[in-house]
């Protein structure tokens, strides 16, 4: 069950103890790492194979320079990347292949907020063996246009 707390009704060590509070539950609740595991990596690359219908050496490409963009965290602070690299995020964020988070407090009595991205392992997985129903006469859209003008001639 989650819980919220109004960070406004607290004093400022109150409100740190609760915002490193929350950092320990969100760690404890994503207990699978993206970083360290290779398998995850993989999937990644299956999960924009297949989200995009991309090469697969695209697919790599991609997926390493959001992995170098990460660089072995779990997740990093949307002020420490580039307008480019944000631009990819929300289009990864829109396919639902990595999260946002909001976090607000309170510094020399203005409300600040701070964006943090991470990798939806779930979605990852679920788009990584998704299987695509290919079309009842998609074959054809495979052959290439001159067997469809050496099989008209004849």
């Amino acid at each position: 069950m989650k819980q919220c707390i109004d960070k406004r009704n607290l004093n400022d060590s109150e409100r740190v103890s609760v915002t490193v509070a929350q950092q320990v539950l969100y760690k404890q609740t994503n207990k699978e790492k993206y970083s360290g595991d290779r398998n995850m990596k993989r999937l990644l690359v299956k999960a924009l194979k297949n989200k995009y219908n991309m090469t697969k050496e695209d697919a790599i490409a991609l997926a390493k320079t959001v992995e170098s963009i990460f660089n072995s965290k779990e997740e990093i602070e949307d002020m420490s990347i580039d307008k480019y690299a944000r631009a990819l995020f929300y289009e990864l964020q829109r396919e639902r292949l990595l999260k946002l988070r909001r976090e607000e407090y309170k510094e020399k009595g203005k409300y600040i907020r701070k964006y943090y991205w991470s990798f939806n392992n779930d979605i990852i997985k679920e788009e990584a063996y998704k299987k695509y129903k290919e079309a009842k006469y998609k074959i054809y859209e495979k052959l290439p246009k001159s067997a469809w003008l050496i099989h008209s001639f004849n």
